[in-house]
């Protein structure tokens, strides 16, 4: 998520500016290509990574595909007939409901992803009541529709993805999950939700945070009602107690023990729906960590009962003040989650308080969130809490931080900042690991109507020879340098076509998902051979996994491995500061840590080769 946007500042009056959805329907269409474009780019973008045998066999699939009467022309006539179907705003609508709801693996740590805030020196209670207060302002003018569209570089952004900030949350499924948002079908506006939930202790507590009349408790109040919840938690659940835990599990078992717990007692209906209709949770910690990557890896990844993974939007503030967001990543992306955080952080918490038109109404009063649970659902919990708890102790973790180093400082030197970092990455890759990988990265599409991301394949010819040229002992400084240029121009190019759409890999996989679904009414009964081939599989097999959040209210960014040997590769560049969050399986740890290592040292060599005399200096 490569694309800065900048945070709404307080609304001015109503019928000064336009609302919040005024540039929806004039956002243009994401464009569909032809599938001429996209064999030939998904060709480009899968040779640097095959030999010369294995690129024939794709390009002789790839013709089979692209006959007259061949399988893609079928797929793709399909595709274009839906794409103009009335009600569909983008060929994607059926693609990203099937990629985010229809993998059937656990989605904490997996799926979700997190952000660290800026530590403020407020404490716990103060920092939730503050985030709190934020969120309200925010939903108010959201609701009104007055929270100022976001506009681009002149470009105006689509703020659908705002529509599932608040009372959003995924139902897990057997065949696929759904999602239960104020916005959906038959519930066509704003949340009339007044209360959020409440975690402490594996305990879960209901909080209305608005009155009667929707109008927020003030500050002072909402800190006063977090307090309560403390006194109220303060003995821990006990550990087979706690149903957040089953939200940890694979999602068609979360489905079956979801349903168990419908069945257990009518009661836990109306607990459920306490919890998925809350505005957002907030998980209260009793612990301070002992630093800055405990604190991210237990906002990726931390449980004890104290989290809804499924939830929209969940604030984790720990004992000592310090605070994050773990966000479900189903219909919520980064840019999203990066104005909803600018938002909140960029203003006192007084100060949207007072915005919001918050006033005192009394103490908000928690209430226990109880689930009834027979010995078997019990075992469930307890034994989803082990596992997930297993998981985490079997993912490697790290922090890199460049305190001397930055998009400033890459700029300064004639480069694209993203463009630098991405040729650093490869170039740390070839020598942690004595290969070059697939390599994605997501670039925001929002600039389409209903966008959201596009996958862009780093790996060009440019930066394949640049690694070359830095790893040959026989290249000149000047000639390094020059092959770096070539790469970091080719790598802004491929940046930009990906944002316009003119990337090939999600209009292949839909095609072939066409397949899958609608294939024997089409007469394609198989899966077409191109989806078989080196160049599809090895384009597509990620050793390393990259996405920027560039805010300045935020540490560090993360999320999990995408991969049993990928490592995923999350980072925060600013104008001054460079931080990474590094995490993948913990057989890959050696290569995560080499990696790591690898990535200090290329970046100080690639500074100084771009640095005035650096390419006439010995290599």
């Amino acid at each position: 998520m490569n694309n800065r946007q900048t945070s709404a500042p307080e609304a001015p009056a109503p019928g000064t500016a336009p609302s919040t959805f005024a540039n929806e329907a004039g956002l243009p269409r994401v464009p569909l290509p032809t599938p001429e474009a996209s064999c030939e780019r998904f060709l480009a973008w899968c040779a640097p990574l095959l030999t010369a045998d294995e690129l024939a066999a794709t390009e002789a699939e790839v013709s089979a595909f692209l006959r007259p009467d061949g399988p893609g022309r079928v797929l793709h006539a399909a595709l274009e007939e839906y794409d103009a179907t009335e009600g569909v705003h983008s060929w994607l609508d059926t693609f990203w409901p099937y990629r985010y709801l229809g993998r059937r693996d656990r989605i904490a740590l997996n799926a979700n992803f997190f952000f660290l805030f800026q530590d403020t020196g407020e404490g716990q209670l103060a920092r939730a009541a503050g985030l709190i207060a934020g969120a309200l302002h925010h939903k108010g003018l959201l609701d009104r529709e007055q929270l100022p569209p976001v506009v681009q570089r002149g470009v105006p952004q689509s703020m659908v993805q705002n529509t599932f900030l608040y009372s959003t949350t995924r139902i897990p499924g057997v065949p696929q999950d759904t999602v239960r948002a104020p916005y959906g079908h038959g519930r066509p506006g704003p949340s009339d939700a007044r209360h959020i939930v409440v975690f402490f202790r594996g305990g879960m507590f209901r909080l209305d945070v608005l009155g009667p009349d929707g109008v927020p408790h003030g500050l002072e109040e909402l800190e006063a009602g977090l307090g309560e919840v403390v006194k109220a938690g303060a003995e821990p659940a006990a550990p087979d107690t706690s149903v957040g835990h089953l939200t940890t599990m694979a999602r068609a078992e979360w489905a079956s023990a979801r349903a168990e717990l419908l069945h257990a007692d009518p009661r836990n209906a109306e607990s459920l729906d306490v919890v998925e209709t809350a505005l957002f949770c907030v998980c209260l910690e009793d612990f301070t960590p002992s630093g800055v990557q405990e604190a991210c890896d237990e906002l990726l990844y931390g449980d004890r009962g104290n989290r809804w993974f499924d939830k929209a939007v969940s604030f984790v503030v720990f004992a000592d003040g310090r605070a994050g967001i773990n966000v479900e990543h189903c219909e919520l992306d980064g840019t999203t989650i990066l104005g909803f955080t600018d938002f909140l952080l960029d203003t006192p918490a007084g100060e949207h308080s007072r915005r919001s038109g918050a006033r005192c109404q009394g103490l908000p009063v928690p209430e226990p969130v109880v689930f009834t649970l027979d010995a078997p659902l019990r075992e469930k919990v307890r034994a989803a809490a082990e596992s997930f708890a297993a998981y985490g102790e079997a993912t490697a973790t790290t922090t890199v931080s460049f305190p001397d180093f930055g998009s400033a400082t890459a700029k300064s030197l004639g480069m694209s900042p993203d463009a630098f970092v991405q040729c650093a990455y490869q170039l740390a890759h070839q020598r942690a690991r004595g290969f070059l990988g697939a390599t994605y990265e997501s670039i925001a599409t929002r600039q389409y109507r209903n966008g959201r991301t596009e996958a862009m394949r780093v790996v060009t010819p440019e930066m394949r020879a640049f690694v070359t040229a830095m790893e040959d002992p026989a290249a000149s400084p000047a000639g390094r340098l020059a092959a770096f240029r070539a790469a970091a121009d080719a790598h802004v190019a491929r940046a930009k076509a990906s944002q316009a759409g003119q990337v090939p890999e999600q209009h292949l996989w839909e095609l072939e998902l066409v397949q899958r679904r609608r294939g024997p009414e089409l007469g394609v009964t198989e899966q077409p051979a191109l989806y078989r081939t080196p160049g599809w599989l090895k384009m597509r097999d990620d050793y390393l996994s990259t996405s920027s959040a560039p805010s300045g209210n935020i540490q560090f960014f993360g999320f999990g491995s995408t991969s049993s040997r990928c490592i995923g590769v999350a980072y925060v560049l600013l104008p001054e500061r460079f931080n990474l969050y590094l995490s993948t399986p913990l057989p890959v740890a050696d290569r995560m840590h080499a990696f790591a290592d690898r990535l200090r040292d290329a970046v100080a060599e690639l500074r100084a080769l771009l640095r005035p005399g650096g390419a006439q200096q010995d290599g």
